[in-house]
Protein backbone atom coordinates (compact mmCIF):
# COMPACT_ATOMS: atom_id res chain seq x y z
CA UNK A 1 0.00 0.00 0.00
CA UNK A 2 1.27 3.62 -1.06
CA UNK A 3 1.63 6.19 1.71
CA UNK A 4 -1.28 7.87 -0.54
CA UNK A 5 -3.56 4.69 0.42
CA UNK A 6 -3.45 3.63 -3.38
CA UNK A 7 -2.59 -0.46 -3.16
CA UNK A 8 -0.09 -0.93 -6.62
CA UNK A 9 -0.30 2.68 -8.14
CA UNK A 10 2.14 1.28 -10.63
CA UNK A 11 -1.24 -0.85 -11.63
CA UNK A 12 -3.36 2.06 -11.65
CA UNK A 13 -0.87 3.93 -14.52
CA UNK A 14 -1.19 0.86 -16.51
CA UNK A 15 -4.36 0.90 -16.40
CA UNK A 16 -4.85 4.47 -17.24
CA UNK A 17 -2.66 3.98 -20.61
CA UNK A 18 -4.46 1.12 -21.95
CA UNK A 19 -7.58 3.44 -21.11
CA UNK A 20 -6.02 6.34 -23.15
CA UNK A 21 -4.38 3.97 -25.76
CA UNK A 22 -8.11 2.80 -26.71
CA UNK A 23 -8.20 6.47 -28.22
CA UNK A 24 -4.36 7.34 -28.77
CA UNK A 25 -3.00 4.03 -30.16
CA UNK A 26 -0.22 6.17 -31.33
CA UNK A 27 0.29 7.72 -27.67
CA UNK A 28 3.78 6.80 -27.33
CA UNK A 29 4.83 8.20 -30.46
CA UNK A 30 3.60 11.23 -29.69
CA UNK A 31 4.94 11.59 -26.30
CA UNK A 32 8.34 10.42 -27.74
CA UNK A 33 8.40 13.07 -30.10
CA UNK A 34 7.40 15.84 -27.31
CA UNK A 35 10.58 14.51 -25.75
CA UNK A 36 12.98 14.34 -28.43
CA UNK A 37 12.15 17.85 -28.90
CA UNK A 38 12.95 18.25 -24.85
CA UNK A 39 16.18 16.88 -26.00
CA UNK A 40 17.02 19.33 -28.64
CA UNK A 41 16.14 22.57 -27.18
CA UNK A 42 18.19 21.75 -23.86
CA UNK A 43 21.37 19.25 -25.11
CA UNK A 44 21.38 17.92 -21.08
CA UNK A 45 20.20 15.85 -19.32
CA UNK A 46 18.78 17.86 -16.86
CA UNK A 47 16.22 19.74 -17.92
CA UNK A 48 13.36 21.46 -15.75
CA UNK A 49 10.25 20.72 -17.02
CA UNK A 50 6.55 21.14 -16.23
CA UNK A 51 4.12 18.78 -17.07
CA UNK A 52 1.15 20.56 -17.58
CA UNK A 53 -2.68 19.46 -16.91
CA UNK A 54 -0.14 16.72 -16.13
CA UNK A 55 -2.92 13.98 -14.84
CA UNK A 56 -1.59 10.81 -13.70
CA UNK A 57 2.39 11.80 -14.56
CA UNK A 58 2.59 9.62 -17.84
CA UNK A 59 4.74 12.64 -19.22
CA UNK A 60 6.58 12.77 -15.95
CA UNK A 61 7.18 8.97 -15.72
CA UNK A 62 8.57 9.20 -19.68
CA UNK A 63 10.78 12.52 -18.99
CA UNK A 64 12.11 10.76 -15.86
CA UNK A 65 13.67 7.56 -18.05
CA UNK A 66 15.02 9.56 -20.84
CA UNK A 67 16.59 12.78 -18.29
CA UNK A 68 17.49 10.68 -14.96
CA UNK A 69 18.54 13.96 -13.61
CA UNK A 70 15.64 16.11 -14.92
CA UNK A 71 13.61 18.63 -12.21
CA UNK A 72 10.11 18.31 -13.23
CA UNK A 73 6.74 19.72 -11.86
CA UNK A 74 3.35 18.67 -12.87
CA UNK A 75 -0.30 20.37 -12.25
CA UNK A 76 -3.50 19.18 -12.59
CA UNK A 77 -6.62 19.54 -10.51
CA UNK A 78 -8.15 16.31 -10.35
CA UNK A 79 -7.63 14.71 -7.00
CA UNK A 80 -8.36 11.24 -8.64
CA UNK A 81 -4.90 11.30 -11.23
CA UNK A 82 -3.21 13.81 -9.07
CA UNK A 83 -2.97 10.88 -6.06
CA UNK A 84 -2.58 8.10 -8.65
CA UNK A 85 0.35 10.23 -9.82
CA UNK A 86 1.63 11.56 -6.25
CA UNK A 87 1.82 7.52 -4.79
CA UNK A 88 3.71 6.87 -8.55
CA UNK A 89 6.23 9.51 -8.34
CA UNK A 90 6.83 10.16 -4.72
CA UNK A 91 9.15 12.78 -4.38
CA UNK A 92 10.74 12.38 -7.70
CA UNK A 93 8.22 15.66 -9.07
CA UNK A 94 6.90 18.09 -7.68
CA UNK A 95 2.90 17.67 -7.89
CA UNK A 96 0.96 20.88 -7.75
CA UNK A 97 -2.90 21.00 -7.49
CA UNK A 98 -4.06 24.39 -9.36
CA UNK A 99 -6.88 25.16 -11.17
CA UNK A 100 -5.89 26.37 -15.36
CA UNK A 101 -9.03 28.11 -15.73
CA UNK A 102 -7.86 30.61 -13.62
CA UNK A 103 -4.83 32.87 -14.44
CA UNK A 104 -3.33 32.49 -10.96
CA UNK A 105 -2.47 28.69 -11.76
CA UNK A 106 1.20 30.38 -12.06
CA UNK A 107 1.48 31.39 -8.00
CA UNK A 108 1.32 27.59 -7.74
CA UNK A 109 4.49 26.63 -8.87
CA UNK A 110 7.79 26.56 -7.64
CA UNK A 111 9.10 28.72 -10.16
CA UNK A 112 8.88 30.11 -13.28
CA UNK A 113 12.14 29.59 -15.52
CA UNK A 114 10.94 26.15 -17.10
CA UNK A 115 13.17 25.03 -20.20
CA UNK A 116 9.86 23.31 -21.42
CA UNK A 117 6.16 23.02 -21.01
CA UNK A 118 4.82 19.80 -22.43
CA UNK A 119 0.97 19.06 -22.21
CA UNK A 120 -1.02 15.93 -23.82
CA UNK A 121 -4.61 15.23 -24.59
CA UNK A 122 -5.67 17.67 -21.76
CA UNK A 123 -6.34 21.14 -22.73
CA UNK A 124 -9.38 20.79 -25.05
CA UNK A 125 -11.64 21.31 -21.69
CA UNK A 126 -10.72 24.33 -21.77
CA UNK A 127 -12.91 26.78 -23.93
CA UNK A 128 -11.16 28.35 -26.73
CA UNK A 129 -10.48 32.01 -25.19
CA UNK A 130 -9.32 30.82 -21.91
CA UNK A 131 -6.47 28.41 -23.93
CA UNK A 132 -5.11 31.47 -26.24
CA UNK A 133 -4.63 33.12 -23.09
CA UNK A 134 -3.12 30.38 -21.21
CA UNK A 135 -0.66 30.19 -24.12
CA UNK A 136 0.90 33.62 -22.81
CA UNK A 137 0.81 32.59 -19.51
CA UNK A 138 2.93 29.30 -20.59
CA UNK A 139 5.25 31.82 -22.47
CA UNK A 140 5.79 33.92 -19.99
CA UNK A 141 7.06 30.66 -17.71
CA UNK A 142 9.72 29.86 -20.48
CA UNK A 143 13.26 30.77 -20.12
CA UNK A 144 14.30 32.63 -23.42
CA UNK A 145 14.50 29.99 -26.13
CA UNK A 146 12.30 27.25 -23.96
CA UNK A 147 9.87 24.92 -25.20
CA UNK A 148 6.00 24.50 -24.98
CA UNK A 149 4.67 21.61 -26.78
CA UNK A 150 0.86 20.34 -27.18
CA UNK A 151 -0.27 17.12 -28.31
CA UNK A 152 -4.00 16.75 -28.82
CA UNK A 153 -6.82 16.70 -31.44
CA UNK A 154 -5.57 19.31 -34.16
CA UNK A 155 -7.38 18.22 -37.69
CA UNK A 156 -5.39 19.67 -41.06
CA UNK A 157 -8.29 20.92 -42.68
CA UNK A 158 -6.84 20.53 -45.71
CA UNK A 159 -8.01 17.21 -45.24
CA UNK A 160 -11.16 17.11 -44.56
CA UNK A 161 -13.04 13.92 -46.09
CA UNK A 162 -9.84 11.66 -44.74
CA UNK A 163 -10.09 12.95 -41.42
CA UNK A 164 -13.53 11.82 -41.15
CA UNK A 165 -12.42 8.36 -42.63
CA UNK A 166 -9.48 7.75 -40.39
CA UNK A 167 -11.99 8.87 -37.15
CA UNK A 168 -14.70 6.49 -38.65
CA UNK A 169 -12.41 3.72 -38.90
CA UNK A 170 -10.65 4.86 -35.24
CA UNK A 171 -13.77 4.33 -33.76
CA UNK A 172 -14.89 0.73 -35.24
CA UNK A 173 -11.54 -0.39 -33.99
CA UNK A 174 -12.04 0.93 -30.85
CA UNK A 175 -15.20 -0.08 -30.36
CA UNK A 176 -14.43 -3.61 -31.49
CA UNK A 177 -11.78 -3.62 -28.55
CA UNK A 178 -14.55 -2.65 -25.81
CA UNK A 179 -16.88 -5.32 -27.35
CA UNK A 180 -14.31 -7.72 -26.41
CA UNK A 181 -13.30 -6.30 -23.20
CA UNK A 182 -9.79 -5.80 -24.19
CA UNK A 183 -9.80 -2.50 -22.23
CA UNK A 184 -12.37 -0.15 -20.58
CA UNK A 185 -14.12 2.79 -22.12
CA UNK A 186 -13.65 6.49 -20.58
CA UNK A 187 -17.12 6.04 -18.81
CA UNK A 188 -16.59 2.32 -17.47
CA UNK A 189 -12.57 3.41 -16.22
CA UNK A 190 -14.18 6.22 -13.74
CA UNK A 191 -17.15 3.56 -13.02
CA UNK A 192 -14.91 1.14 -12.01
CA UNK A 193 -12.58 3.56 -9.61
CA UNK A 194 -15.72 4.63 -8.34
CA UNK A 195 -16.23 1.23 -6.96
CA UNK A 196 -12.56 1.05 -5.15
CA UNK A 197 -12.82 2.12 -1.56
CA UNK A 198 -9.67 3.43 -1.10
CA UNK A 199 -10.56 5.68 -4.38
CA UNK A 200 -14.05 6.23 -3.58
CA UNK A 201 -13.75 9.41 -1.60
CA UNK A 202 -11.56 11.20 -4.35
CA UNK A 203 -13.87 10.11 -7.12
CA UNK A 204 -16.54 11.98 -5.33
CA UNK A 205 -14.29 15.07 -4.87
CA UNK A 206 -13.86 14.92 -8.06
CA UNK A 207 -17.75 15.28 -9.01
CA UNK A 208 -17.84 18.13 -6.84
CA UNK A 209 -15.14 19.97 -8.74
CA UNK A 210 -16.17 19.00 -11.95
CA UNK A 211 -19.89 19.14 -10.75
CA UNK A 212 -21.57 20.48 -14.28
CA UNK A 213 -19.18 17.88 -15.81
CA UNK A 214 -16.33 18.98 -18.26
CA UNK A 215 -16.68 22.41 -20.51
CA UNK A 216 -17.57 21.52 -24.09
CA UNK A 217 -14.73 20.16 -26.24
CA UNK A 218 -13.25 22.72 -28.02
CA UNK A 219 -11.01 20.95 -30.86
CA UNK A 220 -10.12 23.47 -33.56
CA UNK A 221 -7.96 22.95 -36.13
CA UNK A 222 -3.96 23.05 -36.10
CA UNK A 223 -3.98 26.60 -37.79
CA UNK A 224 -5.80 27.84 -35.01
CA UNK A 225 -3.47 27.08 -32.46
CA UNK A 226 -0.46 28.53 -34.87
CA UNK A 227 -2.24 31.61 -34.87
CA UNK A 228 -2.80 31.72 -31.11
CA UNK A 229 0.74 30.83 -30.10
CA UNK A 230 2.22 33.42 -32.70
CA UNK A 231 -0.16 36.25 -31.18
CA UNK A 232 1.23 35.21 -27.79
CA UNK A 233 4.66 36.10 -28.66
CA UNK A 234 6.33 33.20 -29.57
CA UNK A 235 9.10 33.73 -31.58
CA UNK A 236 8.46 30.36 -33.39
CA UNK A 237 5.19 28.40 -33.41
CA UNK A 238 4.65 25.20 -36.18
CA UNK A 239 3.78 21.50 -36.56
CA UNK A 240 5.91 19.19 -34.00
CA UNK A 241 4.42 16.19 -34.74
CA UNK A 242 1.45 14.62 -36.64
CA UNK A 243 -0.25 11.66 -36.73
CA UNK A 244 -3.66 10.90 -38.55
CA UNK A 245 -6.41 13.63 -36.88
CA UNK A 246 -4.16 14.78 -34.10
CA UNK A 247 -1.28 17.23 -34.05
CA UNK A 248 1.26 18.34 -31.10
CA UNK A 249 2.27 22.03 -31.96
CA UNK A 250 4.97 23.78 -30.81
CA UNK A 251 5.99 27.37 -29.90
CA UNK A 252 9.90 28.47 -28.98
CA UNK A 253 10.04 31.42 -26.65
Amino acid sequence: MSPYGIADPAAWQESWDRQQEAYLPDREHRLAALLDAVTAVTGNGSPRLLDLAGGTGSISLRALRRFPGAEVTLVDLDPVLLAIAEATLGDRVTVVTADLRRPDWVTALPHRDFDAVLTATALHWLPGERTAVLYGEIRDLLRPGGLFANADHMVDEGLPTLTKQLLAAAETRRDARYAAGAVMSWTDWWSHLAAVPELAPLVARRNEIYAGGHAAEHLPPVSWHLEALRAAGYAEAGVLWRGGADAAVAGVR
